[in-house]
């Protein structure tokens, strides 16, 4: 929706008094369930960050779908129906806390034969993709690619890859696949001879590799745009290019900064302008660097991030994954993760970000939940999610907060409900059919699998996993931080306790979670939203503010500051509403469930050390 026509509503909403939740006039609102007026409005990039609509700042948080996509089993979709694919977005929204998911698509699958596009496939994948569009979850396309190509490996090989179809190995004639002496498979990126060689095809535009899968690219995007409706398309945030990007092996000379520089950038750019005649002109393009720019091993670190590319503006948006190699190898890193262990990590992707000028987004992360090092994951997975809340550590963040910087938006690897019950066949190998987690190359990594009735459940902690968090704000977030008190087995893991010095936050928030949301806005009047966790049931949420104080908040209405309301597309997930008047002021916002029916006393001494203590510390 264009900005003056938010403005315009705005207008009326407050000129109107019978105006309530649903008071704007309906056509301009979004059609999902729970849709208020100020909902379903496209994503662009402005001031190096998403925004909405109307102009909000919007935090996209959810997970990948799927490593399915990589399987065979289901022909490189996510899912085997629609059915599934409508039950996974329900529980992603429901139980997950997921607004945005990382939609996994098959070159190979797309492109079964050079220059013929499987329109069946299309279809399919569109009809997918709606299920979640229609739980009101934004969605970005991603043509996802590991070790190339599956049609690099054998019957009888240890490990396997995804991405190209078979005629553009074929084209390549590549040497036998060896990793030599792998322990993981990614070991094969560097040291597996045909991945590299098939890498370095694909980048230096071999046999017309690359010119073959933009033109597919292109035809892919403009039949989701053709076959999605006008108000789901406004629900897709852009389009991830290629996955993981990496050179295969680097010409003489040649550093890795050059490769981003003179290969994978006008990659980019050719992307760019498939994207622009496909019909998604105004959606950003979600770009990766060399895929071992921000690595955590000094021995695998390479310089990179886009250096040599310019600002990036509103077409572009700087994207990133991160995993900790050194917890996944069991011997770099002895122990478990530890308040502020990835704050510095996380720290570089804004700061790379923001020299770019525009938004990042951390598109993968995680930790494996079996094998082991699996003990490790409930430390590293709340350690990934506190750096994306805040580049303050627990620790310090009370004394620091305006050090936080941007919310970072992210969506976790991943949410794949058939884990543990696949059926595999490991390069089409009747006689190694995979069954147990991801089936593919041992990971497990699924935040979810179904149960024995059918139902999708939550592999990890529900505290963990559906969390507090600010995703839209009305003017410009200053800093967050939410204390999810998930659990490492019986240890319940607390590393941002309120501070003696706030005597009434503490004995209001008790042993219960919190966020606190500081922010300074903007000139707009849609409110400023965070996503409640299912289980912070209204009846027992309460909300300190500047905005005003309540115990089990209402139901929204436009002449009430602090409220609640259902999310968008009828899953029963829940957001806070906090509306304010003004521009250029600071508010903030603590939501915990830890309170029992509190006095009004005690909501008052609270709100005034918190006034006290953001006017000290903004």
């Amino acid at each position: 929706m264009p900005n003056i026509c938010a403005r315009l509503l705005a207008v009326l909403v407050v000129l109107c008094t019978a105006v309530t939740a649903t008071g704007a006039p309906p056509a301009a609102a979004a059609s999902l369930p729970g849709s208020l007026w100020f909902d379903g409005t496209p994503l662009t990039v402005a001031d190096g960050r998403l925004v909405d609509g109307t102009g909000r700042e919007i935090v996209l948080r959810g997970y990948n779908v799927s490593g399915e996509t990589k399987l065979e089993e289901n022909g490189g979709l996510p899912f085997a129906s629609v059915a599934d694919a409508r039950k996974s977005a329900t529980a992603l929204r429901a139980l997950g806390g997921g607004n945005a998911v990382r939609f996994l698509l098959s070159w190979a699958h797309a492109e079964p034969a050079r220059g013929q596009v499987d329109t069946a496939y299309l279809a399919a994948v569109t009809d997918q993709m709606r299920a979640f569009l229609d739980a009101g979850i934004r969605v970005y396309p991603d043509f996802h690619q590991d070790l190339y190509s599956r049609y690099l490996f054998d019957e009888g090989s240890w490990y396997t890859g995804d991405g190209a179809p078979e005629w553009a190995v074929a084209a390549g004639g590549y040497p036998k696949e060896s990793c030599g002496i792998c322990f993981f498979w990614g070991q094969n990126i560097t040291q597996n001879k045909a991945v590299q060689q098939a890498q370095y095809d694909f980048w230096h535009n071999a046999h017309g590799l690359q010119d073959a899968f933009l033109a597919t690219a292109q035809t892919v995007m403009a039949y989701v745009e053709q076959h999605l409706s006008d108000a789901e398309f406004a629900g897709v945030a852009g389009f991830d290019p290629y996955n993981e990007p990496y050179a295969g092996s680097y010409d003489s000379g040649q550093t890795s900064r050059a490769w981003e520089q003179g290969l994978l950038w006008p990659f980019y750019q050719r992307f760019r302008a498939r994207m622009d005649a496909a019909g998604w002109q105004d959606k950003p393009a979600l770009v990766e660097p060399n895929l071992f720019w921000n690595a955590n091993i000094d021995s695998q670190k390479q310089e990179g991030g886009l250096l040599d590319a310019g600002t990036l503006g509103s077409r572009y948006v700087f994207n990133t994954h991160f995993y900790d190699q050194k917890a996944i190898s069991g011997i770099l890193m002895w122990g478990k993760a530890a308040d502020g262990q990835y704050t510095s990590d996380f720290g570089t992707v804004r700061d790379r970000a923001a020299a770019a000028g525009t938004a990042a987004v951390v598109s993968e992360f995680g930790h494996p939940l079996s094998g082991t090092v699996s003990d490790k994951a409930p430390t590293v997975v709340k350690a990934m999610y506190q750096a994306l809340d805040s580049r303050v550590p627990g620790a310090s963040w009370w004394s620091k907060p305006a050090g936080s910087g941007p919310v970072l938006s992210g969506t976790q690897w991943q949410w794949d409900i058939y884990s543990g019950r696949h059926h595999e066949l490991m390069n089409g190998n009747s006689g190694k059919v995979l069954t147990s987690g991801d089936a593919w190359n041992d990971e497990d990594l699924s935040a979810v699998r179904l149960d024995d009735t059918g139902a999708v459940t939550l592999r990890q902690d529900a505290r963990l996993l559906d969390r507090l968090y600010p995703s839209a704000t009305s003017g410009a977030t200053a800093a967050f931080t939410y204390e999810d008190r998930s659990r490492d087995g019986s240890t319940t893991l607390t590393w941002n306790p309120v501070p003696s010095s706030l005597p009434n936050v503490a004995q209001l928030v008790g042993s219960g979670r919190y966020g606190l949301l500081v922010w300074r806005s903007g000139s707009g009047s849609a409110p400023t939203e965070l996503h409640l966790p299912a289980s912070f049931p209204t009846s027992a949420t309460t909300v300190v503010s500047d905005l005003g104080t309540v115990y089990a908040p209402p139901e929204y209405t436009a002449a009430t500051p602090v409220a609640v309301a259902a999310e968008p597309g009828g899953t029963g997930s829940r957001r806070l509403l906090l509306t304010d008047s003004d521009a250029g002021v600071l508010h903030y916002a603590l939501v915990t469930d830890g309170a029992s029916a509190p006095s009004a006393a005690l909501l008052g001494a609270a709100r005034s050390e918190l006034s006290a203590w953001a006017a000290a510390r903004f």
